[in-house]
Protein backbone atom coordinates (compact mmCIF):
# COMPACT_ATOMS: atom_id res chain seq x y z
CA UNK A 1 0.00 0.00 0.00
CA UNK A 2 0.97 3.55 -0.86
CA UNK A 3 0.70 6.75 1.34
CA UNK A 4 0.23 9.47 -0.35
CA UNK A 5 1.31 13.08 2.18
CA UNK A 6 -1.41 15.31 1.13
CA UNK A 7 -0.42 18.81 2.37
CA UNK A 8 -0.46 22.66 1.61
CA UNK A 9 -1.17 26.24 3.12
CA UNK A 10 -4.26 27.94 4.33
CA UNK A 11 -6.86 28.35 1.49
CA UNK A 12 -4.99 26.54 -1.27
CA UNK A 13 -7.72 24.03 -1.65
CA UNK A 14 -6.80 21.12 0.63
CA UNK A 15 -9.29 20.32 1.37
CA UNK A 16 -11.52 20.25 -1.63
CA UNK A 17 -8.65 17.73 -3.54
CA UNK A 18 -9.08 15.45 -0.41
CA UNK A 19 -13.02 15.19 -1.01
CA UNK A 20 -11.93 14.71 -4.99
CA UNK A 21 -9.21 12.14 -3.79
CA UNK A 22 -11.82 10.41 -1.55
CA UNK A 23 -14.54 10.80 -4.80
CA UNK A 24 -12.47 8.35 -6.95
CA UNK A 25 -12.34 5.78 -3.92
CA UNK A 26 -9.38 6.38 -2.28
CA UNK A 27 -9.39 6.22 1.74
CA UNK A 28 -8.39 9.66 3.24
CA UNK A 29 -7.54 10.25 6.81
CA UNK A 30 -8.34 14.21 7.91
CA UNK A 31 -6.16 15.28 10.42
CA UNK A 32 -7.83 18.29 11.01
CA UNK A 33 -11.76 16.46 11.34
CA UNK A 34 -9.78 14.35 14.14
CA UNK A 35 -8.47 16.93 15.94
CA UNK A 36 -11.77 18.19 15.89
CA UNK A 37 -13.55 14.86 17.45
CA UNK A 38 -10.49 14.71 19.66
CA UNK A 39 -11.19 18.06 21.49
CA UNK A 40 -15.38 16.88 21.54
CA UNK A 41 -13.83 13.75 23.31
CA UNK A 42 -10.74 12.32 24.01
CA UNK A 43 -8.50 15.43 24.50
CA UNK A 44 -10.63 17.58 26.12
CA UNK A 45 -9.84 17.03 30.04
CA UNK A 46 -5.89 16.97 29.39
CA UNK A 47 -6.44 20.52 27.10
CA UNK A 48 -8.33 21.89 30.35
CA UNK A 49 -5.84 21.00 32.64
CA UNK A 50 -3.04 22.67 30.61
CA UNK A 51 -5.22 25.59 29.26
CA UNK A 52 -7.92 25.98 31.91
CA UNK A 53 -10.41 28.16 30.52
CA UNK A 54 -10.37 26.79 27.33
CA UNK A 55 -13.19 24.15 27.63
CA UNK A 56 -17.08 24.65 27.92
CA UNK A 57 -19.99 22.03 27.94
CA UNK A 58 -17.21 18.92 27.82
CA UNK A 59 -15.88 20.30 24.52
CA UNK A 60 -12.93 22.50 23.77
CA UNK A 61 -13.62 26.05 23.03
CA UNK A 62 -11.48 26.49 19.92
CA UNK A 63 -11.75 30.40 19.65
CA UNK A 64 -10.65 30.38 23.30
CA UNK A 65 -7.73 27.72 22.86
CA UNK A 66 -6.47 29.40 19.89
CA UNK A 67 -5.92 32.78 21.66
CA UNK A 68 -4.34 31.15 24.41
CA UNK A 69 -1.40 29.15 21.95
CA UNK A 70 -1.56 31.75 18.54
CA UNK A 71 1.04 34.04 19.30
CA UNK A 72 3.06 31.54 22.05
CA UNK A 73 5.20 28.77 20.63
CA UNK A 74 5.55 27.86 24.03
CA UNK A 75 1.53 27.20 24.48
CA UNK A 76 1.66 25.63 21.11
CA UNK A 77 4.16 23.14 22.02
CA UNK A 78 2.73 22.11 24.84
CA UNK A 79 -0.89 21.58 22.51
CA UNK A 80 0.87 19.70 20.50
CA UNK A 81 2.27 17.70 23.04
CA UNK A 82 -1.19 16.42 23.95
CA UNK A 83 -2.66 16.02 21.00
CA UNK A 84 -0.09 14.82 18.81
CA UNK A 85 -0.22 11.10 20.35
CA UNK A 86 -3.53 10.76 20.31
CA UNK A 87 -3.35 11.81 16.25
CA UNK A 88 -0.78 9.21 16.19
CA UNK A 89 -3.09 5.99 17.51
CA UNK A 90 -6.05 7.21 15.18
CA UNK A 91 -3.87 7.53 12.13
CA UNK A 92 -2.18 3.91 12.76
CA UNK A 93 -5.96 2.79 12.98
CA UNK A 94 -6.77 4.39 9.73
CA UNK A 95 -3.77 3.00 8.05
CA UNK A 96 -4.36 -0.74 9.32
CA UNK A 97 -8.30 -0.75 8.65
CA UNK A 98 -7.11 0.27 4.93
CA UNK A 99 -4.23 -2.12 4.20
CA UNK A 100 -6.58 -5.12 5.92
CA UNK A 101 -9.43 -3.56 3.04
CA UNK A 102 -6.90 -4.46 0.24
CA UNK A 103 -6.44 -0.18 -1.03
CA UNK A 104 -3.68 0.13 -3.14
CA UNK A 105 -3.41 3.68 -2.21
CA UNK A 106 -4.37 6.20 0.58
CA UNK A 107 -4.18 9.71 1.63
CA UNK A 108 -2.98 11.37 4.60
CA UNK A 109 -4.42 14.56 4.73
CA UNK A 110 -1.65 16.72 7.30
CA UNK A 111 -1.30 20.51 7.25
CA UNK A 112 1.81 20.75 9.06
CA UNK A 113 3.26 17.84 7.06
CA UNK A 114 6.62 19.18 6.62
CA UNK A 115 6.47 21.17 9.67
CA UNK A 116 6.18 18.16 11.53
CA UNK A 117 8.63 15.77 9.71
CA UNK A 118 5.68 13.84 8.55
CA UNK A 119 7.02 13.49 5.02
CA UNK A 120 9.25 10.86 6.84
CA UNK A 121 5.68 8.42 7.63
CA UNK A 122 4.91 8.72 3.91
CA UNK A 123 5.62 7.01 0.74
CA UNK A 124 5.12 10.48 -1.70
CA UNK A 125 4.04 14.28 -0.86
CA UNK A 126 1.38 15.70 -2.72
CA UNK A 127 1.07 19.79 -2.19
CA UNK A 128 -1.84 21.99 -3.31
CA UNK A 129 -1.30 24.98 -4.40
CA UNK A 130 -2.65 28.29 -6.08
CA UNK A 131 -2.28 32.22 -6.80
CA UNK A 132 -1.10 34.11 -3.67
CA UNK A 133 -4.42 36.36 -5.21
CA UNK A 134 -6.37 33.35 -4.58
CA UNK A 135 -5.53 32.17 -1.63
CA UNK A 136 -5.84 34.99 0.66
CA UNK A 137 -9.20 36.24 -1.40
CA UNK A 138 -10.52 32.49 -0.72
CA UNK A 139 -8.85 33.06 3.32
CA UNK A 140 -10.54 36.23 3.93
CA UNK A 141 -14.06 35.25 2.87
CA UNK A 142 -13.99 32.92 5.71
CA UNK A 143 -16.04 33.68 9.21
CA UNK A 144 -13.73 35.25 11.52
CA UNK A 145 -10.50 35.32 9.77
CA UNK A 146 -9.06 38.71 9.55
CA UNK A 147 -5.45 39.54 7.93
CA UNK A 148 -3.52 39.66 10.70
CA UNK A 149 -5.00 36.23 12.20
CA UNK A 150 -3.88 35.19 8.62
CA UNK A 151 -0.51 36.52 8.90
CA UNK A 152 -0.33 34.60 12.34
CA UNK A 153 -1.28 31.01 10.63
CA UNK A 154 1.38 31.81 7.47
CA UNK A 155 4.18 32.47 9.60
CA UNK A 156 3.92 29.25 11.04
CA UNK A 157 3.62 27.33 7.66
CA UNK A 158 6.48 26.53 5.71
CA UNK A 159 6.12 28.85 2.25
CA UNK A 160 4.36 27.58 -0.79
CA UNK A 161 7.08 27.84 -2.84
CA UNK A 162 9.01 25.84 -0.73
CA UNK A 163 6.50 23.16 -0.62
CA UNK A 164 6.48 23.09 -4.27
CA UNK A 165 10.02 22.20 -4.58
CA UNK A 166 9.84 19.49 -2.07
CA UNK A 167 6.33 17.90 -3.50
CA UNK A 168 6.53 14.63 -5.52
CA UNK A 169 3.50 15.71 -7.42
CA UNK A 170 1.85 19.30 -7.35
CA UNK A 171 -1.85 19.88 -7.54
CA UNK A 172 -2.91 23.41 -8.20
CA UNK A 173 -6.66 24.41 -7.83
CA UNK A 174 -6.81 27.75 -9.78
CA UNK A 175 -8.82 26.09 -12.48
CA UNK A 176 -11.96 24.76 -11.15
CA UNK A 177 -12.63 21.01 -10.19
CA UNK A 178 -11.73 19.27 -13.36
CA UNK A 179 -8.46 19.85 -13.80
CA UNK A 180 -7.88 18.52 -10.50
CA UNK A 181 -10.27 15.58 -11.18
CA UNK A 182 -7.26 14.69 -13.70
CA UNK A 183 -4.89 15.36 -12.21
CA UNK A 184 -5.66 13.06 -9.32
CA UNK A 185 -6.38 10.26 -11.66
CA UNK A 186 -2.70 10.87 -13.23
CA UNK A 187 -0.90 10.77 -9.46
CA UNK A 188 -2.92 7.82 -8.58
CA UNK A 189 -1.86 5.70 -11.60
CA UNK A 190 1.63 7.07 -10.57
CA UNK A 191 1.19 6.03 -7.01
CA UNK A 192 0.74 2.96 -7.66
CA UNK A 193 4.04 1.88 -9.49
CA UNK A 194 6.22 4.01 -6.87
CA UNK A 195 8.49 1.74 -4.41
CA UNK A 196 7.87 2.11 -1.03
CA UNK A 197 9.56 5.11 0.87
CA UNK A 198 8.56 5.77 4.37
CA UNK A 199 10.88 4.94 6.62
Amino acid sequence: MIILGLTGSIGMGKSTTAKLFAEAGVPVYDADATVHRLYEGEAVSSIEAAFPGTTANGKVDRARLSEQVVHDPAAMKRLEQIVHPMLGASRQKFLHDAEQSGAPVVVVDVPLLFETGGEKRVDAVVVVTTSPEIQRQRILARDNMTGEKLDAILARQLPDAEKRKRADFVVDTSHGLNPVRARIRDILIEAAKMPRRRS
